[in-house]
């Protein structure tokens, strides 16, 4: 994964519970150098090294870790530069998870080392969809349902998110029904 998601991690864990927590992380993680450099690439067991050592500084479980931080992803990558990328997406939260695998396209020009998960959409309705998510990177199921409702919230809206295993043999993979909810907290 690339320095920019080591960086967040890092931002995550600063303002929400302090440097000093960041660096207890690090050392737990093994990590000697305190920053990551944005646009180089590193070992994905680095970043995993980070939730690992996170759950236990902050007696947190990984999916809550995890969820938290794809929520966070949302802003971070708004506030470091890709707004306008963000920005045309799409303009609301179905169209934009359509076009996720042709931002990451879009990305990887930047980053060219970059190995995206793939996403597809079926039943889409008034009510929802549900999003079908294909990584080689295990694990990571908890942090598609906080981008989402991150991604909701950037779109106005606030939705129930629940994850399932689909598919069988080389075809399963992890998906996720949401739900879009009213204002008043009922689901459309």
């Amino acid at each position: 994964m690339y320095g920019l998601i080591n960086r967040a991690v890092k931002g995550l864990v600063t303002e929400q519970f302090g440097i000093e927590a960041w660096d207890r992380i690090r050392t737990r993680a093994g990590l000697e150098d305190e920053d990551f450099i944005s646009m180089e690439s590193y070992d994905d067991s680095v970043t995993y090294d980070l939730v690992a050592a996170a759950t236990e500084e902050l007696g947190l479980s990984a999916d809550t870790i995890l969820e938290a931080f794809g929520g966070y992803w949302v802003e971070y990558t708004a506030v470091e530069g890709y707004g306008a990328l963000l920005d045309s997406a799409g303009s609301t939260l179905p169209e934009f998870l359509s076009n996720l695998d042709q931002m990451h396209a879009r990305v990887k020009l930047a980053f060219p080392d970059l190995k995206p998960p793939r996403f597809r959409i079926s039943e889409s309705t008034e009510a929802g969809l549900t999003l079908h998510y294909f990584s080689h990177r295990p694990g990571l199921a908890a942090l598609v349902t906080g981008l989402v409702k991150g991604l909701a919230s950037r779109f106005g809206r606030e939705v129930k998110v629940t994850p399932f295993r689909t598919g069988e043999g080389e075809e399963a993979h992890d998906a996720f029904k949401i739900i879009y909810v009213d204002i008043a907290g009922s689901e459309v």
